[in-house]
């Protein structure tokens, strides 16, 4: 299988849109749309040592960034709040993709950063068991394939239901516009701090990106044992 050396640097990337089918919910759509372009990221990679401590204020930064948009578009009350969850949670999307982008950046992991990572970065801690396709740990590294059309769609269509149902909340809190404005914010700056530590985790360490399948045979096992 080809694999993609984690130290080489590229600036970000676009990449040809997903084709949606009709039958996509709103959110499947929106998560295909945000994966097609990778944001650029100015952060450059930061010294031996010192790349945890400038993902700490790159986080702290998107986190409150993060808090304060979720909350602001939470202020409409009634029916006119279940009108802003979507652009909510693209709004947050932005602003978490961006955060990934710069942390990929500052362990100088940019060439490995690509849609499957962007996707796992953002929804791994809420949405874990969609990634089985895309995604496998064999010992400590983590191991990525490069995923078909078809299957990108799948993955897609598993975070959307997650993200849907925690949505649902979302819109309730709506109708305390106030007190639900709050609580969104606080959400938002907590699921930021979950993005971040999910891609320090990962750019920190050794990112591999393959094709093929995922399939762990011993034969795989065995390769990755050894290298």
């Amino acid at each position: 299988m080809a694999k993609r050396d984690a130290s080489q640097t590229s600036t970000s990337k676009e990449i040809v849109p997903v084709v949606v089918g009709r039958d996509e919910s709103p959110v499947t759509r929106a998560i295909l749309d945000f994966v097609s372009q990778i944001p650029a990221s100015d952060v450059p990679r930061a010294s031996v040592g010192s790349a945890e401590e400038a993902c700490h204020r790159l986080t702290k930064a998107a986190a409150n960034k993060a808090a304060l948009t979720a909350g602001s578009l939470a202020l409409p009350p009634g029916p006119l709040g279940w009108l802003t969850v979507l652009p909510e949670l693209v709004a947050i999307w932005r602003i978490q993709g961006q955060l990934v982008s710069d942390i990929a950046a500052a362990y100088g992991k940019t060439a490995t950063l690509g849609r499957e990572q962007m996707l796992w970065c953002l929804f791994r801690h809420t949405a874990a068991q969609a990634f089985r396709d895309v995604a496998i740990r064999v010992g400590d590294r983590l191991v990525f394939r490069t995923a078909a059309t078809g299957v990108l769609q799948k993955l897609a269509g598993r975070i959307g239901m997650s993200v849907s149902k925690r949505a649902v909340g979302k819109g309730i809190s709506r109708w305390l516009p106030v007190v639900g404005a709050l609580g969104v914010g606080a959400y938002a700056y907590y699921d930021t701090n979950q993005v971040a530590k999910t891609a320090m985790d990962l750019f920190s360490g050794d990112v591999h990106v393959e094709g093929g399948d995922l399939v762990p045979t011993d034969e795989t096992l065995s390769r990755h044992a050894d290298a």
